[in-house]
């Protein structure tokens, strides 16, 4: 089993690398979605967060009311510090279930935001970094996604920065370019992948 973290800033096309990995065989582990499912509804998870930050947080039909949670938590680092001290665990947890259930000869994806940022880099036997300029991030962000220009960058801004993620990486895949040449790219590391997984 080869053991990959996936990574990359808002904006440089991390998702669409995964979606071609899984297409490519990779078993992917989401973190951003598997931290939404550990607070789903009826999970020991989503008890928790309510015993910690009380019942204002859940909808009327009892799931995570997560713009309220949010407003809680990044105006204070304590209560932020509070909720990752009970999603994180629950979410490496699960993260590992789905590692062990995958084949021994398979290459396991971790698709993880926030890799560079939380020193996860160890865990992994490779980290690959999904790159692209900050101004073509930005560009993204606004034209693809609506965002105001301020926000984009104080979300750019709030993550580790280009040079810190690229120290990091293993290999890189630069995402500066069209849709074609990023296929192109992610087929050459792929390949690179599955043949060190093989060995």
């Amino acid at each position: 089993m080869l053991k990959i973290g996936l990574t990359g800033g808002i904006g440089a096309g991390k998702s669409e690398v995964s979606r071609l990995f899984a297409v490519h065989g990779a078993v992917i582990v989401d973190s951003d979605v598997i931290a939404r499912e550990v607070v789903a509804p009826g999970t020991d998870g989503l008890a928790a967060v309510v015993a910690e930050f009380g019942p204002q947080v859940l909808r009327e039909d009892g799931a995570l009311d997560r713009p309220a949670l949010g407003a809680v938590v990044f105006a204070d680092p304590e209560r932020l510090k509070a909720l990752n001290a009970i999603v994180h665990p629950l979410v490496r947890a699960r993260s590992a279930e789905l590692e062990a259930a995958a084949a021994p000869d398979a290459v396991v994806v971790h698709d993880v935001p926030l890799l560079a940022e939380n020193g996860l880099a160890p865990l992994f036997d490779l980290v690959v970094v999904v790159d692209a300029a900050d101004e073509v991030r930005m560009d993204r962000l606004v034209r693809l996604r609506g965002m105001a220009e301020e926000e984009a960058r104080a979300r750019m801004d709030a993550q580790a920065s280009r040079a810190d993620r690229l120290a990091i990486a293993d290999l890189v895949i630069d995402n500066g370019g069209g849709l074609a040449e990023l296929s192109d790219r992610v087929d050459e590391v792929w390949a690179e992948l599955a043949e060190r997984a093989a060995v």
